[in-house]
């Protein structure tokens, strides 16, 4: 299916409106399409033709991070020590869902609003399984751990070093702690 472009106008609405969105989430205002219009200073039918419902824009301003996280998993695939790349994947997850407030929201949705947020949590999913699936091949990952339980886990990272108060710094420091003691517990070494 192929996408008419926007016009100049309509192009510029499109982005004041993400980058005002972009602002509310991580000020943890809760999107309101009706807000989100005052601010950006335009007709709230300008904002329903951009984005149906407050899910979508949501996810529109997410979409970033979930395109960096599938680079990512992609790129660590390509690493030879199936440990480390599963590592380093788990901890750019949990660090993009600590500076990125839309991610957890996107993540934990029950549906998605459009089409291109699900292949990418479908891709994000397949990454992951993928990166894992190389570790316990591998004999680093205990086998009894399976995929499912990524997310949940990862979500629960995250959410415990959200609770900290504090600097962003200081979440990100105890989310790399509990992700540490998390990998620690997964991890087989030899004896």
């Amino acid at each position: 299916m192929t996408t008419v472009p926007l016009r100049k106008d309509a192009a510029q609405n499109r982005h004041r409106i993400v980058a005002v969105a972009r602002d509310l989430v991580d000020e943890g205002t809760p999107l309101q399409l009706n807000d989100v219009a005052r601010r950006v200073g335009v007709g709230v039918g300008t904002v329903y033709r951009h984005f149906p419902t407050a899910e979508a824009l949501l996810e529109t301003v997410a979409t970033p991070s979930l395109e960096a996280l599938v680079a990512h998993g992609e790129q660590a695939l390509t690493d030879a020590d199936p440990w480390r790349a599963l590592e380093g994947f788990l901890m750019r997850t949990v660090e993009a869902q600590i500076t990125d407030a839309s991610l957890s929201a996107v993540a934990g949705a029950p549906s998605d609003a459009l089409p291109d947020t699900a292949e990418l949590k479908r891709s994000l999913a397949a990454v992951g399984d993928r990166l894992l699936s190389r570790a316990r091949e591998a004999g680093a990952v205990r086998p009894d751990f399976a995929s499912a339980d990524l997310v949940p886990l990862m979500c629960g990272v995250a959410h415990a070093a959200q609770v900290h108060s504090g600097s962003r710094a200081a979440r990100l420091a105890a989310a790399r702690r509990y992700l540490a003691t998390l990998l620690g517990g997964l991890r087989v070494t030899s004896a």
